[in-house]
């Protein structure tokens, strides 16, 4: 009788494992060191008005995450699997732009590691993003990888999100100000939005939970409820924290410290967390830019892996060998390039924004056009509605920022 009764409690434990780890690894990937160093870049330029941006790329990614989760959960199959079916030869060309696009993000994230390790501890950049591309790979040359992975992701994401909110608290920011400029910005600018919106949502990040769903096995109509509820934790999740890192580098910003942009060794974020709390503050950004960054280069080389099943099914070790690959790719590309470590990781956000609209016109076009690759299930129209307006929305930013987001590596 008590078997049969832990039974049922086994597998909701399961399930809420499963949907924890889509969570946190969407949410981790998404709060890169990519979008650290963003938010301290274009706060610094823009001040209270960079909260419309930061407000766009909320907005932005509830409708993208939103259909992506409910649409892969109903197909059961990885997103270049689905837009092969919908569209022949269109997951090739996703899986390509992906895979491109997760390359270039890895290179960023394995540069931010290094800028967290050279705040923490001093060490020249360089070293420290070698390190932390070794751990990684000692993630997945585990043999328990999967289990490595699910405890790292939610032990660092809780990591940063409460030290974040200290510096938030102890910076004094504008809360008042920054929350008009929100609605009624005094500038907008759409390489700025491009660059939040691809280093927040763009790339490997706007399939990374929704893989991880499948990997669990959570697909189905009769789960779609709780994919929905996952998919707006992880979002609402991404969204607080975004506010508050914005909130903490304007607070320092308002209070008229000016952070230096020009010189190539630049680090616009270490120098806001060091001017509220000295070198304890410069301590405390490096180890929440390291935590960003290591778990999102484990995050961005799982997910464009994922991408290559359209090319042939692999086995677990198989694909836990070619991430590993992956992972040594972006580091021996990361240690040979000239570019600054912050420029490459604000380039990499923008790249990303120019590849978001491509994946998400093929799923629009999956949700409106093909119920038979969802087992007959007729998507929610009203979503679709919204899937379409961001889809236009991205396309143009796309188009309008393009020469600009190229300027920020010298191209």
């Amino acid at each position: 009788m008590a078997e049969s009764a832990s039974s049922p409690t086994a597998a909701q434990s399961a399930l809420r494992g499963g949907f924890l780890a889509a969570i946190f690894l969407m949410a981790t990937s998404a709060i890169g060191p990519g979008f650290i160093t963003q938010t301290a870049t274009f706060t610094a330029k823009l001040g209270s008005a960079f909260a419309f941006a930061i407000l766009a790329s909320i907005v932005i990614d509830f409708v993208v995450q939103l259909n992506i989760w409910r649409i892969t959960a109903l197909t059961g199959k990885n997103a270049s699997e689905t837009a092969n079916a919908a569209i022949p030869g269109a997951g090739y060309l996703l899986a390509v732009m992906i895979v491109a696009g997760g390359l270039a993000f890895n290179i960023g994230n394995i540069a931010g590691a290094g800028l967290g390790m050279n705040a923490m501890f001093g060490l020249d950049p360089k070293i420290g993003g070698a390190i932390s591309a070794l751990m990684a790979i000692g993630v997945f040359l585990s043999r328990r990888a999967g289990l490595l992975l699910d405890r790292a992701l939610i032990g660092l994401g809780i990591l940063m999100i409460a030290m974040t909110l200290i510096v938030a608290f102890v910076s004094h920011p504008p809360v008042g100000e920054a929350l008009r400029q929100a609605v009624l910005p005094g500038n907008v600018d759409f390489a700025t939005i491009t660059t939040i919106v691809g280093g927040t949502v763009g790339g490997y990040i706007t399939y990374s939970g929704a893989h991880r769903l499948l990997d669990k096995g959570l697909v189905g109509e009769k789960i779609l409820p709780e994919v929905t509820r996952a998919a707006l934790t992880g979002i609402a999740v991404t969204g607080v924290m975004r506010f508050v890192l914005f909130l903490a580098i304007l607070g320092v910003v308002a209070s008229g410290v000016t952070l230096d942009l020009s010189s190539k060794a630049a680090n616009p974020a270490a120098q806001a967390f060091a001017a509220v709390l000295g070198d304890w503050g410069l301590r405390i950004f490096g180890v929440i830019l390291w935590a960003a960054a290591i778990t999102s280069v484990v995050g961005a080389a799982y997910t464009s892996v994922s991408f290559l099943n359209v090319f042939g099914k692999m086995t677990e070790r198989a694909r836990n060998i070619a991430t590993v690959v992956f992972i040594a790719l972006s580091l021996a590309v990361y240690l040979t390039m000239g570019a600054a470590p912050a420029a490459i990781l604000v380039f990499v956000g923008g790249f990303n924004g120019l590849i978001l609209p491509i994946g998400l016109t093929i799923f629009t076009y999956v949700g409106f056009a093909r119920s038979d690759l969802m087992g007959g299930h007729r998507f929610n129209r009203g979503l679709l509605a919204l899937s379409a307006l961001v889809c236009a929305l991205t396309w143009y930013m796309g188009y309008k920022s393009i020469g600009t987001i190229f300027a920020f590596i010298g191209l």
